[in-house]
């Protein structure tokens, strides 16, 4: 059984809009962006849901508002920047960068990422991709998925082929695919070096130092549907986390 599409909320659409506008350059950076109202028209929505799109866009940094002239576009430093807070956040990199297929999702045999998903045997679901923003690589990630997983996936164009280049994210096909959704992740951060398929990928000189980023993701029920391994180009990724204080 394939679960029903969700509902994405209203600010959160308007939210990608605009980012994707910003990062592919479309305000210049002198002129104002388009006030709430003129926003909310557009997208036929509230100026408050505007407001909250616009929130997200300044914690992130790509805005900043100037009194008494309107809301600017920060001038970009050529990296991939983005603000990670839920899943949603997550599956949100489809709005403004692209998946390279380097090795199609096929069967594997890898003891070490099947004893993280806790699996009775050492047999995998693997692919290989890169992300690219503006053409550009930024990450380079090895997803493991159990097999159970990959057969409620069924057969996916985006994953079929080396070279496919789509928008999709994985997390965002299981989401749709899976009987329980996706409900939460695991993150832990590490520095490596690049070496391999990982230092030719992102066009790295080998033994490079570089971000490597471990997602787990679970399922509604605590299972783990997926584990994403990930290495992120030193000049063309910024990560920043949103921290907010519990209030009482």
């Amino acid at each position: 059984m394939v679960a029903a599409k969700k509902t994405e909320p209203a600010f959160r659409r308007v939210y990608n809009d605009l980012r994707s506008q910003i990062l592919s350059e479309q305000f210049p950076a002198d002129e104002a962006l388009p006030t709430e109202a003129e926003i909310g028209t557009q997208h036929s929505v509230s100026r408050q849901t505007v407001r909250r799109a616009f929130q997200d866009l300044v914690v992130e940094g790509l805005v900043f508002r100037v009194p008494g002239r309107g809301t600017f576009a920060t001038p970009s430093n050529g990296r991939y920047l983005r603000q990670f807070g839920s899943v949603e956040d997550l599956m949100a990199l489809s709005a403004d960068s692209e998946m390279q297929v380097l090795v199609p999702l096929s069967a594997a045999v890898d003891p070490a990422a099947a004893s993280r998903l806790r699996l009775p045997d050492d047999h995998v679901v693997k692919a290989t991709f890169l992300r690219l923003h503006h053409h550009e690589p930024f990450s380079h990630t090895s997803v493991y998925l159990p097999p159970m997983v990959k057969a409620q996936l069924g057969d996916v164009k985006e994953l079929a082929a080396s070279g496919t280049v789509s928008q999709v994210t994985v997390i965002g096909l299981l989401d749709q695919a899976l009987d329980a959704p996706i409900q939460d992740a695991e993150q832990s951060i590490t520095v490596a070096t690049a070496v391999g398929d990982v230092a030719a990928g992102l066009d790295l000189p080998p033994n490079t130092p570089l971000l490597r980023v471990d997602r787990m993701y679970f399922d509604t029920n605590g299972i783990p549907v997926e584990l994403a391994i990930s290495h992120f180009h030193p000049d063309r990724y910024s990560y920043r986390v949103h921290l907010r204080r519990n209030v009482t």
